[in-house]
């Protein structure tokens, strides 16, 4: 796929992108390049292909979900300016 530059500056236009008039052919050139390696990645059969969640086949090591803290709620309420019910109360700043 061939951009020409006036798609070029629909896109910088589109991207809020300010750029050059003499770079116009530039990017002309390297976003046609990488829009061709799309199209010829998308051309390639993938029906064998089984979709992969990660490259790299690796296993998550996870830890047990177990409590390994003791609660501190009513320590740290103590602190607060207000509570109420377990709760911290804090100023309305919406209205």
């Amino acid at each position: 796929m061939s951009l020409d530059n006036e798609a070029i500056k629909k896109i910088a236009n589109l991207a809020r992108l300010q750029i050059e008039e003499s770079d116009i052919s530039g990017y002309a050139k390297n976003l046609s390049n990488i829009l061709d390696l799309v199209e010829q990645m998308d051309s390639v059969n993938t029906d064998q292909v089984t979709p992969m969640a990660h490259p790299l086949d690796a296993v998550q090591r996870l830890r047990a979900d177990e409590v390994t803290e003791q609660d501190q709620r009513e320590h740290f309420q103590q602190h607060a300016p207000k509570t109420e019910d377990g709760l911290y109360l804090v100023p309305k700043v919406i209205e």
